[in-house]
Parts: structure tokens; C-alpha cells; sequence
């Protein structure tokens, strides 16, 4: 089964990777977009045909590995 999992930082973490290509973006004439914001997307094939059972197994990962709950959250998107 294909997982989506979208990790991006939490509103109140500064994005300093964001705000560079933001000001890029201005430089460059697109000074209509007023923010930016970087996040992780990863497609993941996982085996298994139960979605509640591969969605649990799914976030269990993001909470250990594919995001810092401190300072990300997480959306995980099954068929």
C-alpha cells in the first residue's frame, strides 16, 4: 500500500530555510508571496492490506524516525 507522510514544522518553529527562499522569491519579483514554509514529503510502499493496522504501523515510524514531535507534526494520507 502507498503512504503519503507530509512532515513540516510546527507554525510557532521559525523556518529559516523557508524565509531564505522567500526573500529569493522577492528578489526575484514575487514579492506577492508574503511566506514560505519547508516541508518533507516521502512516499512510503508499505506491505499490507489493513489501513487502520498500516496507518498505526505508519505514524508509530513518524513518531520515531521521519519526524521530531517537538518541533514537526506529521500528516499521514492512505488511498
Amino acid at each position: 500500500m502507498l503512504v503519503e507522510v507530509r512532515v513540516k514544522l510546527k507554525e510557532q518553529v521559525l523556518d529559516p530555510q523557508g524565509e531564505a527562499i522567500r526573500r529569493v522569491l522577492s528578489g526575484l519579483g514575487y514579492g506577492e508571496i508574503e511566506q514560505v514554509r519547508v516541508g518533507k514529503l516521502m512516499l512510503l510502499e508499505v506491505a499490507g492490506t489493513d489501513a487502520p493496522e498500516v496507518r498505526s504501523r505508519v505514524e508509530e515510524a513518524c513518531k520515531e524516525v521521519l519526524a521530531n514531535p517537538v518541533i514537526e507534526e506529521y500528516e499521514v494520507r492512505l488511498p
